[in-house]
């Protein structure tokens, strides 16, 4: 058996004060970050107007950033979903010859192309990168696997959803481009979700018998020790079930990568094949996990229209993260290979939040030598929809701050950052990770309230100021807010090229409103990113661990 890493656990009961501190460290700072400009404003007005400018226009440059970006994200995810991935797989079969052949293909293409004296044909989606890892790979054929000994399991983690939750998540796998017989599925299921839902995984696991390598119903037991109730604690007891069914079956673990899954999550056809082809390409394959793009549209034209603008906004984050490599992280839905989890003692049965736990778990399992490699094609996840609005108000806030207790990886990161035995690599590594991760979560939480009410704060506190800038701060912020929306018209034009198809049963009015929505975006900021962020970071100040995974409960429209 290969020998597990037990020290990346999250700790259990009263935290050492090193711990503590860094804790109380995102909540403290984005409350500084208020309390500070009006300190500043009693003090001195000017001093106050300066710091809200140099903090806005900081958001100006980024909004624009993030627009370009979105621009660029998009484009490329357009190019990657028009590889015929299938076949690229299949090329590493034979990379001496196909080395060959494309290469004279691309020569001849662009001999052509001058001799007509036009501009040089379009290139594939990175085919220089395929026609370079075609070389490497008959250069070194003993250091890259056989695509025909390649796996994937995918674990679907369920609670207690309907079948029609389930049964589309599990038609989008088999209906990818990737050899069923090569997939094994592994439905991870809850007992607290009641005998309906092992009746709910007995039916999938009748109805695909014979459909993949095999379809495995796996129940975790509820009240297991040292388990948070949780997405974790299934993903992981699904995963050393899969462990020792791979050993039985004789299959060696690193032939094998594994795809966690939601269970909304509906992976686009090529999504195996893409994630095979890198993972065999890759000599430090191990050292690696495979990151689609999560975009929230399964039910997008359903839901309401604030639910819509955070369901695309978040689309946008995942979207821009394709041109931000360095800072992508699990998310949600990732693979990762089976030798690496099985060290690892698979995901942490301790947060709530999994997914981006999994990221610096890896990272220091491996020393500092662990990498997220972006999968540019979608991953299509539900917008929360509940039974009725005020029930998807609630069901909305309650997903966020589950995200947003991502800030709890704060203390887990900055507690071994200051170890030097636990904290396995350079700080010069670590450090720059652990300022991206602290500055995001406090940068989510006080931005958007002094964005929207800050240029008041000076002139409240200093009614008698004749200071020209004080006066005028109202005027000067919204004049730069008038700059920024620019940014918000490129998010809308994008937004609409990214919707599905409009369903029938709304007319032409619905797109109208998926451009109105918009309105809704400042409220929504102030909400549901500043608000529900200070809470979940309040919590962790004060000690009042969130230790149990609310779900998500997403109903669908007929």
């Amino acid at each position: 058996m290969i020998k597990k890493d037990d020290d990346l656990e999250l700790p259990l009961g009263k935290r050492t004060p090193t711990y503590r501190f860094f804790e109380i460290l995102p909540g403290a700072l984005s409350y500084a970050m208020i309390l500070l400009l009006i300190v500043l404003s009693i003090v001195s007005p000017t001093l106050g107007a300066i710091y809200l400018l140099i903090i806005i226009t900081i958001t100006l440059v980024k909004a624009v950033g993030v627009a370009v970006r979105t621009v660029q994200g998009y484009n490329e995810i357009q190019r990657a979903m028009k590889v015929d991935w299938h076949q690229r797989l299949a090329d590493l079969k034979d990379p001496h010859g196909n080395f060959e052949t494309l290469r004279g293909e691309i020569g001849v293409k662009t001999a052509a192309s001058l001799v007509k004296k036009k501009k040089p044909v379009e290139k594939e989606f990175n085919i220089d990168e395929h026609i370079e890892n075609l070389r490497e790979m008959s250069v070194s054929p003993k250091d890259f696997p056989d695509p025909d000994k390649i796996y994937h399991a995918v674990i679907m983690v369920a609670y207690d959803e309907g079948m029609e939750t389930l049964l589309p998540t599990v038609e989008a796998v088999r209906d990818t481009e990737f050899p069923n017989e090569r997939i094994i599925f592994v439905l991870g299921y809850e007992e607290r979700g009641g005998p309906d839902m092992e009746k709910r995984a007995l039916e999938l696991q009748e109805k695909f018998k014979g459909t993949f390598y095999d379809f495995m119903a796996v129940k975790h037991p509820d009240g297991l020790p040292k388990e948070i109730k949780g997405k974790g604690p299934n993903l992981t007891y699904a995963g050393k079930f899969l462990e020792k069914y791979l050993f039985k079956k004789h299959i060696p673990l690193e032939h094998v990568v594994v795809t966690s899954l939601d269970s909304d999550n509906r992976m686009s056809p090529k999504y195996l094949d893409y994630v095979a082809y890198e993972y065999i390409v890759h000599e430090d394959r191990k050292r690696m996990a495979f990151q689609p793009v999560s975009l929230f549209m399964n039910n997008i034209w359903d839901a309401s229209a604030p639910m819509r603008v955070i369901a695309v906004s978040n689309s946008f984050f995942n979207v821009i993260n394709v041109k931000r490599p360095h800072l992508l992280r699990n998310f949600a839905s990732h693979s990762q290979p089976m030798d690496a989890l099985s060290e690892m003692d698979f995901w942490s049965k301790r947060t709530i939040v999994e997914d981006g736990h999994q990221y610096w778990r890896s990272l220091f399992h491996f020393r500092g030598k662990y990498e997220v490699l972006s999968i540019k094609v979608p991953m299509y996840q539900d917008a929360v929809i509940a039974e009725t609005f005020c029930k998807t108000l609630k069901a909305q806030f309650v997903q966020l701050r589950r995200w947003d207790y991502g800030a709890s990886d704060v203390a887990y990161v900055g507690d071994r950052m200051i170890n030097p035995e636990r904290r396995r690599m350079s700080l010069w590594i670590l450090f720059p990770k652990f300022w991206r991760l602290l500055d995001g979560h406090v940068t989510l939480a006080a931005m958007s309230p002094m964005v929207a009410f800050g240029g008041w704060i000076p002139r409240l506190f200093n009614l008698q100021t004749r200071d020209l800038l004080t006066y005028n701060l109202p005027n000067t912020v919204s004049w730069i807010q008038l700059g920024a929306m620019v940014g918000l018209m490129v998010t809308i034009f994008m937004s609409l090229r990214m919707l599905p198809p409009r369903p029938k049963r709304y007319n032409k009015m619905k797109s109208v409103g998926m451009v109105l929505q918009w309105i809704f975006s400042p409220l929504v900021a102030i909400i549901y990113q500043s608000f529900v962020a200070f809470y979940a970071q309040t919590r962790l100040m004060t000690a009042h661990y969130m230790e149990n995974f609310d779900v998500t409960r997403k109903v669908v429209k007929k």
